[in-house]
């Protein structure tokens, strides 16, 4: 029997729960009861199948993996789930366990990895950007898009900084040459002078960093991959080393960068970035 289907097998033990059995439960959780927590999660772990179901066919991941991060979203729905909602608990899960498996699946697709909430507001801009010129004729301006989100225009266009397109270097620039996309990027193998203001770069890098504090360094060593991991921890794994929460790490991150950029600005400091 496949791993799937073994898996199915085993969560069918776990009996649904009604309403009034959700808020008894969510009280229980409110006090504390770590094992409220766990019969929540188990009882709703065919709500995360019937999500992941959905990805199947669509996105070339591991159908297991894609359960196993949905469980993850369950969790921590679960955590927070509390009778005064007024909903059956299914309905809160539901966009946790939706965003957790969404999240997985851009990491794993996507070519270039950007930070999990420029991701969402992007795929929120595209749909609403087709809603917009059906209904108007036009295309939206950044002010209205950044309205119709509910976020500022300065939040909507770092998103937007982060669109990308993949072209082959194997591409050729245009019909009338048979130069391509690699034959236009300079090799700097042999460089000395780039060498050079590139040591600069790094050792002015090195003194800011060590001006900050033992956590803001972990964070940005682990936010920018100092050490060249393969795996770059992410915002919950910084959070989970530290004790802290994903979003303290991000507030971390923002803190330390600000303080990079005065520093930076007080001192004059070339950064060479080519």
């Amino acid at each position: 029997m496949k791993m799937y289907e073994m898996y199915l097998s085993q969560i069918q033990k776990y009996p649904l729960l009604d309403a009034d059995k959700e808020k008894e439960i969510a009280t229980q959780i409110a006090s504390g009861d770590k094992n409220a927590v766990k019969r929540l999660v188990n009882s709703n772990l065919r709500l995360v199948v019937s999500i992941a179901n959905k990805f199947r066919k669509t996105y070339k991941v591991s159908t297991m993996d894609l359960i196993q991060e949905g469980n993850l979203g369950l969790m921590a729905a679960a955590e927070k789930f509390s009778r005064t909602y007024n909903t059956r608990f299914s309905t809160y899960a539901y966009p946790w366990i939706l965003q957790y498996m969404l999240r997985f699946i851009h990491n794993k697709t996507s070519m270039i990895a950007i930070p999990q909430r420029k991701e969402e507001v992007l795929r929120r801009l595209s749909n609403m950007q087709d809603e917009y010129t059906q209904a108007t004729g036009r295309e939206a301006t950044t002010a209205e898009l950044a309205y119709s989100l509910g976020i500022s225009e300065d939040e909507l266009k770092e998103a937007l900084d982060c669109l990308y397109t993949c072209t082959s270097l194997d591409c050729e620039c245009s019909d009338e040459s048979s130069a391509t996309i690699g034959d236009l990027i300079p090799d700097f193998t042999y460089d000395p002078e780039r060498a050079f203001f590139m040591e600069i770069a790094k050792s002015n890098i090195k003194e800011l960093v060590a001006n900050l504090s033992e956590k803001e360094r972990i964070v940005l060593a682990g936010r920018y991959n100092f050490e060249g991991k393969v795996h770059a921890p992410t915002l919950r794994e910084l959070g989970t080393s530290l004790g802290v929460s994903a979003e303290t790490i991000r507030q971390t991150e923002i803190k330390a960068l600000k303080k990079i950029r005065k520093a930076v600005d007080e001192n004059k400091l070339e950064l060479y970035t080519a």
